[in-house]
């Protein structure tokens, strides 16, 4: 198939595969349009690729090696910087091309919103689809400076789609007294504070269930990752989230 709406492909390590023969496809996604604090999220894709050079494919810990798996990188989605409305839909259709080609899609973005239209696209082939959300934000906002469609309502806007008994949410550690109530007294989400103590009884739960993974990067401490937009202290360290690719290598 023939795929036109990429650019900047400097791939990364391990992920040279033909489109056709892929079975993972990695894109970015560089938007950061209703950042409200430090923007520069939409050069993330773009600048982690040269960093990876030099990287090992294998990692020890999890026993796996990149060049053991199908992975195509494909490069930037190529969006309509300025016009957010525009910027969504693309990403919604760039996503869905691969989801109907049958391909596990691995977006990078990007501020938070640009998992909306992704997870848009993945809900239409996988209706029954659960959500783990790892993030130092709740993102539940109905509305934020008067934009519905913003980094700070994402997951409201999936939940607004799949409804309760769907989302997960860990790392969790800065929101409104609202947005925890949403999720801790009213029991719309499932969230654990602060932590990812609970994660592999979740992922035992949902064994055999459809997964969609998003993760915000100031799910991490910044005391180890102090370049996100809104970075927020008591994050995750890394190994902490390392264990986390280890239970769900094992689930």
């Amino acid at each position: 198939m023939k795929m036109n709406k990429f650019s900047n492909i400097n791939t990364f390590m391990g992920m040279e595969n033909p489109y056709d023969k892929s079975d993972i496809v990695v894109y970015g996604a560089g938007f950061d349009g209703t950042t409200s604090n430090r923007p520069g999220a939409r050069f993330a894709s773009s600048s982690m690729r040269p960093e990876f050079y030099g990287l090992e494919t294998y990692s020890p810990i999890l026993e796996l090696d990149l060049e053991d798996f199908k992975i195509c990188d494909m490069g930037d989605l190529d969006l309509s910087i300025g016009d957010t409305d525009k910027v969504l839909q693309e990403i919604y259709e760039g996503t869905k091309q691969i989801i109907q080609d049958n391909k596990i899609p691995f977006m990078i973005g990007g501020e938070h919103l640009v998992t909306l239209p992704a997870f848009k696209a993945v809900y239409e082939k996988y209706e029954d689809v659960y959500i783990l959300h790892f993030d130092a934000h709740t993102d539940l906002r109905e509305e934020y400076n008067n934009n519905k469609n913003s980094h700070a309502t994402v997951i409201k806007r999936i939940w607004d789609i799949v409804g309760d008994n769907k989302i997960y949410q860990f790392g969790i550690r800065s929101g409104t007294k609202e947005e925890f109530d949403f999720s801790l007294k009213e029991n719309h989400t499932y969230m654990e504070v602060g932590n990812i103590n609970t994660f592999k009884d979740i992922v035992d739960k949902l064994e055999y269930k459809k997964i969609y993974i998003t993760i915000d990067l100031d799910v991490f401490d910044p005391s180890i990752f102090p370049g996100t937009g809104t970075p927020e202290p008591g994050g995750v360290t890394y190994r902490e989230f390392e264990n986390i690719f280890s239970i769900l290598k094992n689930s």
